[in-house]
């Protein structure tokens, strides 16, 4: 029986473990297909992708973000920067920076959602992805925005690292949801 939307949504996982295998040029495909469909304000779809797939760039870009943090003794109690092996994208084969244009009616939620339809489909094709987050700041630099070849007017948003998962992530619990209001 295929996947549900509701199954991809309860299964998916925020992997930190990956083969290192590259996604192929369809699986992309797929997943930016999927991210494009989302909804966003007024119709601007303001998203544009950056594909990092090359094992070199993508350790210097995991080096400068744990560089950037180490003077954050928040992220260094939850993770390994001084840990040379320690890769923030988990040994993920592909990083797929989601971009927004600059200016627009709230490009940035529009990329959130964005995001989540290309990580449910990711599940639904048995992949895996974690966003992640952290990264945002470093990509941001125009050094980094110049190497990842994305103009003037775009912004990175959120990289998702995406692969073949290594391991299975344990599902975490959920509180149940606070409602603030239900007004009839």
């Amino acid at each position: 029986m295929p996947m549900t939307v509701s199954d991809a949504i309860r299964t998916r996982r925020a992997t930190r473990s990956y083969t290192g295998e590259p996604l192929t040029s369809e699986q992309i495909h797929t997943l930016l297909d999927a991210a494009i469909h989302a909804p966003s304000a007024r119709n601007e779809q303001p998203w544009s992708f950056a594909i990092v797939q090359n094992r070199a760039l993508l350790a210097s870009l995991s080096a400068e973000i744990k560089s950037s943090l180490m003077h954050d003794p928040a992220w260094r109690e939850h993770l390994p920067l001084a840990d040379p092996d320690f890769d923030v994208f988990y040994g993920a084969g592909t990083v797929i920076v989601i971009c927004a244009r600059t200016e627009g009616f709230g490009p940035v939620g529009d990329c959130y959602l964005a995001a989540q339809n290309l990580m449910l489909a990711a599940c639904e094709l048995g992949l895996a992805t974690c966003p992640i987050g952290l990264a945002r700041d470093t990509l941001q630099s125009s050094t980094w925005r110049k190497r990842l070849g994305i103009p003037e007017g775009v912004q990175p948003v959120l990289p998702v690292a995406a692969g073949h998962p290594a391991a299975n992530m344990p599902a975490t619990t959920r509180r149940p949801p606070t409602i603030h209001a239900w007004i009839r």
